[in-house]
């Protein structure tokens, strides 16, 4: 049997390659009850080596916070210019596309090229006003109530106008990905009208950085399954990405 030293090894091991480790597993692993992996995780806490969660724990905090948009720009820039890149290759010509708030899906309109002709619906501000300085884009602005930390509107004005339009794709960042809760947002108004958008959209598409994988945010948007394509960079755990592509998403890794 293995010394607790052994153990606490082992699971930081793993914690360190994969990004999250479940209890279950690492009880049947060690061969060792999911109570003493449970002790071991209390103690690795305890120590602030991981944070626990139910059934399972993570090396960073789970529990995200509502960062200002212009602190989130200057974070991990060059994987969300690569994402924003990957994700421009899945316009169509004449497309009609949902971009949400977020410094992810910004650089994605930064980046944006038309394919012919190009309507956009977004709740951000500022991707309205970059969007509308090009002759082939169409810009729908949603209405509601400003958000100041995000620059992007949300409420009941926001969410009627969704209900009478269709697009083919949504193109959405999102502050955690968790592979048992889901897509959330670190606010609850926003993830209510993002999920509004999905509602109003053909495709979801997810842009973010690898530093959301196994992380929660404080309103839930959907579940895991109900995503179509997440793009990501490579920093993405190998674990994580068997994960997800065997649940039928689309992994897009840059």
């Amino acid at each position: 049997m293995l010394s607790i030293a052994e153990r606490h090894k082992y699971i930081l091991e793993r914690l360190s390659k994969n990004g999250f480790i479940k209890v279950a597993e690492i009880a049947k692993d060690m061969n060792v009850t999911p109570v003493t992996i449970r002790k071991d995780l209390k103690n690795l806490e305890e120590k602030k080596l991981l944070y626990r969660t139910h059934g399972s724990a993570s090396p960073v905090n789970p529990i995200t916070s509502d960062i200002n948009l212009n602190i989130k720009e200057k974070i991990k820039i060059d994987e969300k210019k690569r994402i924003a890149k990957a994700a421009c290759k899945l316009i169509e010509e004449n497309d009609s596309i949902i971009i949400a708030s977020g410094s992810t899906v910004h650089t994605f309109a930064e980046v944006l090229k038309p394919v012919g002709h190009l309507t956009v619906v977004t709740s951000s501000l500022k991707t309205s006003i970059l969007l509308n300085n090009l002759n082939d884009v169409d810009v729908i602005q949603l209405g509601g109530i400003v958000r100041k930390n995000s620059f992007s509107v949300i409420g009941d004005f926001a969410d009627k106008i969704l209900d009478v339009l269709t697009c083919s794709k949504l193109f959405i960042g999102v502050d955690g990905i968790d592979l048992e809760y889901g897509i959330t947002n670190s606010n609850i108004e926003e993830a209510i009208l993002n999920k509004k958008m999905m509602d109003a959209s053909l495709r979801t598409i997810i842009l973010t950085d690898s530093t959301k994988f196994g992380r929660r945010g404080f309103g839930k948007i959907c579940d895991l399954d109900q995503v179509d394509v997440i793009i990501t960079d490579a920093g993405i755990s190998e674990a994580m990405a068997a994960t997800i592509e065997e649940s039928g998403i689309e992994l897009i890794i840059v």
